[in-house]
């Protein structure tokens, strides 16, 4: 490998820092000859994002500011983007929010504010993002994802985050039926746990790391390199076939937790 993605356009989408699954992808992607474009959310994750791509050996960063709660920010973001290439061929969307008291307790008392923002965050970024993303890939192209086990089963303090990562699973096949006519395909990948700044959030999530080693088959947590490898493989000419899938990604965990 190498070349995987070589001349490819594609659009990283939730890059916070070092830990996040977003690099660990946009990593890969680069080692295959990508071209990124990163999205950020302001000033300050602007001037932090680019301080931190520099560290890493990417100068000249291309960035594009992208809120996702606003339909407008989302349609200027695309502009811009335009204006950078002229043809996409890729997003990877990483994009997940829930207010930190609903990721515990019971998930009955869900606040309406709280489970619309998690909805809105999680799940409906993915369907406008497709919904602009989709003329600027004139040549067919891959959108992905990122859920978890927690959209299929009930995971102790997931509450919100769940119900709307399986809303988010549900739009990924919607959205592949939509899309196919057009070659690009939509797939979603459910990651093992992963130590990601957000994933701290969620209470007693090191306890659930001791506990999903104790039971997955292959007795150890997943690497943000095994979930990057499939985002390769989805987004490279190896899974033109694959659309509408939910592909787990959690060292077997998903057949026996």
């Amino acid at each position: 490998m190498g070349k995987l993605l070589k001349d490819k356009n594609i659009l990283i989408m939730g890059v916070a820092n070092k830990w996040s699954i977003a690099w660990g992808i946009a990593k890969k992607f680069i080692k295959e000859e990508a071209n990124l474009i990163f999205t950020y959310l302001g000033d300050k994750s602007r001037l932090h994002l680019e301080k931190f791509l520099m560290e890493e050996g990417i100068d000249n960063p291309k960035l594009i500011e992208c809120d996702v709660s606003k339909d407008e920010d989302i349609e200027n973001a695309f502009k811009e983007l335009r204006k950078e290439i002229d043809v996409l061929h890729g997003v990877v969307h990483s994009i997940a929010f829930a207010n930190k008291d609903e990721l515990q307790g019971f998930y009955y008392n869900t606040s309406r504010e709280g489970y619309l923002v998690a909805q809105d965050i999680s799940s409906y970024s993915l369907v406008a993002i497709s919904r602009n993303a989709q003329p600027l890939m004139t040549e067919g192209g891959s959108i992905v994802t990122l859920s978890y086990l927690g959209a299929e089963r009930a995971i102790t303090n997931y509450n919100v985050m769940g119900v709307a990562k399986a809303a988010l699973e549900a739009s990924v096949r919607y959205l592949a039926v939509d899309l196919g006519i057009n070659n690009v395909t939509v797939n979603s990948i459910s990651a093992g746990p992963v130590k990601t700044t957000s994933a701290k959030g969620i209470r007693d999530f090191t306890k659930l790391l001791r506990g999903f080693e104790d039971v997955a088959p292959l007795k150890r947590l997943v690497t943000t390199e095994e979930i990057a490898n499939t985002a390769l493989f989805l987004c490279s000419d190896l899974g033109t076939g694959v659309t509408g899938e939910n592909i787990h990604v959690d060292c077997g965990y998903h057949i026996v937790g």
